[in-house]
């Protein structure tokens, strides 16, 4: 059985989850899913929301980050960061698990 390794979460990531949170009133944990479907496959889904029960949550800088018990196994040591390039700013997942991924970035195969 292989060990299952939590995602990390990098410092940017969670400056900027802190930054969305500031302007809202109800601040929200950053859920990040991996769905089938996309163009490789699996893509993910990124969304803010409400822990649940069952979630892992990794928590930093006052900010949460859930990941739900059936992704959880497809984001093993996976890093989530914020990237703010010229294209654009966004959450981006290194997953050492992806054999290979799209140009969009979001989707991916295992």
């Amino acid at each position: 059985m292989e060990l299952t390794l939590p995602p990390k979460v990098t410092d940017r990531a969670f400056a900027r989850l802190a930054e969305i949170n500031a302007e809202g009133e109800d601040p929200k944990a950053l859920r990040v899913a991996v769905e089938g479907g996309g163009c490789s496959g699996f893509h993910y889904e990124i969304t803010l929301d409400e822990p649940a029960d069952e979630d892992l949550v990794i928590e930093g800088d006052g900010q949460k980050v859930v990941v739900d018990t059936v992704s959880l196994p497809f984001l093993s040591d996976a890093v989530i960061d914020f990237s703010n390039e010229l294209i654009g700013a966004r959450f981006v997942i290194e997953n050492p698990n992806a054999t290979s991924s799209c140009g969009c970035g979001t989707s991916f195969s295992m």
